[in-house]
């Protein structure tokens, strides 16, 4: 890791640069997916498999063959793992319900809100190298507690044109309704469009590398929400000397090793501490089944020492971490005063992994700055909030006469003729 000592505050923007391709580089052939498996579906799909995933399917569904197979070759004791997880995620995700809000604006004007399902979602698990059945649990199951109705998943296949039997034991485990063997752009495009097999839904859900970024970006376009911009997975510990050294370095190989364009930085008071830390680093590495990942993630890397916790403040604010851990006796002033992370994990025995997985929280969260204005995913998420109002004689009578004002002021008569035909009734 790059080890930057008191960097001036101008300078700041272009340290926390984050090793990403711009969308200017990769749009193109984006794009070119999109309007392919618009115009072709399936067969495009069939195609796009073959090149990317290398492996031809006749099937993108997943039987319920399959994933019988799948939940017979899990092991009891990862059931039970995959079982404890589900419930605490749920338990977490299902204390975020909130009740209708209603009211009586003025005499006669009933006013209220109530929150409604999104009724067909896409789930997008990234496979690969390391296929996340966590982000399984983390997306279907707070869809199912808002009660949407169709739970499309789609994933990449691997050379076996397999699906992981984790990812299909925890679909199955959460009501997912279909599932396909389809990743990357041209899942994102099946989402989007619908194709003979692959279901249009009304939201895409789940991270993916920068291409699956920019596809579900490319999706707004036609029409189709997305839970965020959520693309490499990222890192920022604030440390002082009183620091574990081991545990940091465990936290940002934890994050290295999800992929070579993974960022990990270490913001620290100490410089002794940063020492410490890059010997860890290196020593822990060693060991890594995913070593050769992490070691460019960590070639992407940064430990940066500051001088006091206002300045570290100020500078994580500044970059807007996925993730950031809090190994500091200041938590409280990090607690209070952090604006911009997806999701803060706090003290000695807070890893990251534990969000990732088990604790309760959604580990799907804004990536590449996008903190400051996107949160994480939540209940929420998987909702709208719809607005009803029933005015009566008597309300229309009492504000009647403020719309037409309103509507005169703007020069839109038609609006203030709405209301003025009432009132001569009434009167």
């Amino acid at each position: 890791m790059q080890i930057i000592n008191n960097p001036d505050k101008n300078t700041w923007a272009d340290i926390l640069k984050r090793p990403t391709q711009t969308v200017d580089d990769i749009e193109g052939i984006v794009s070119e997916v999109f309007n392919d498996v618009k115009t072709n579906g399936d067969s495009a799909i069939k195609i796009y498999t073959e090149r990317f995933d290398k492996v031809t399917l006749e099937n993108n569904l997943v039987s319920t063959e399959e994933i019988e197979e799948a939940v017979k070759s899990i092991p009891e004791a990862l059931k039970t793992a995959i079982a404890n997880a589900k419930r605490n995620i749920e338990t977490f995700h299902a204390a975020q319900k909130t009740e209708k809000i209603e009211l009586e604006t003025t005499n006669g004007v009933q006013c209220w809100q109530e929150k409604r399902a999104i009724e067909r979602v896409g789930l997008y698990i990234p496979g690969g190298t390391a296929p996340l059945f966590s982000t399984v649990l983390m997306l279907a199951a707070p869809a199912k507690i808002a009660g949407c109705n169709e739970i499309v998943l789609c994933s990449p296949p691997n050379k076996e044109g397999k699906l992981a039997p984790e990812i299909l034991y925890a679909a199955k485990l959460c009501g997912v309704t279909k599932i396909f063997k389809v990743g990357g752009i041209q899942a994102i495009a099946a989402l989007t469009f619908g194709t003979e097999t692959i279901p249009q839904v009304y939201k895409i859900f789940g991270p993916g590398n920068q291409f699956v970024t920019v596809a579900k970006q490319l999706a707004t376009k036609y029409g189709v929400a997305i839970d965020m911009p959520a693309g490499p997975s990222e890192l920022l510990v604030v440390a002082d000397n009183g620091a574990n050294a081991s545990y940091i370095a465990s936290d940002l190989l934890s994050q290295a090793e999800h992929g070579a364009d993974s960022q990990v930085i270490l913001v620290a008071t100490s410089q002794e501490l940063i020492a410490k830390v890059s010997e860890e680093v290196e020593a822990q590495l060693q060991v890594l089944p995913r070593k050769e990942i992490a070691e460019k993630a960590i070639a992407n890397s940064k430990s940066i020492f500051v001088e006091t916790d206002d300045v570290a403040l100020d500078l994580i604010n500044q970059y807007g971490p996925e993730h950031f851990i809090i190994c500091s006796k200041n938590e409280d002033f990090y607690v209070e005063n952090i604006r911009n992370a997806g999701s803060v994990f706090i003290g000695d025995y807070t890893p990251e992994s534990a969000g990732d997985y088990a604790s309760g929280t959604n580990h799907t969260l804004p990536t590449n700055g996008f903190s400051k204005a996107y949160s994480g995913v939540n209940l929420d998420s998987f909702m709208k909030s719809m607005t009803f109002q029933k005015i009566s004689k008597e309300g229309i009578l009492n504000i009647g006469e403020t719309i037409e004002l309103m509507a005169e002021a703007e020069g839109l008569q038609a609006h203030k003729n709405a209301v003025s035909i009432r009132l001569k009734d009434l009167k």
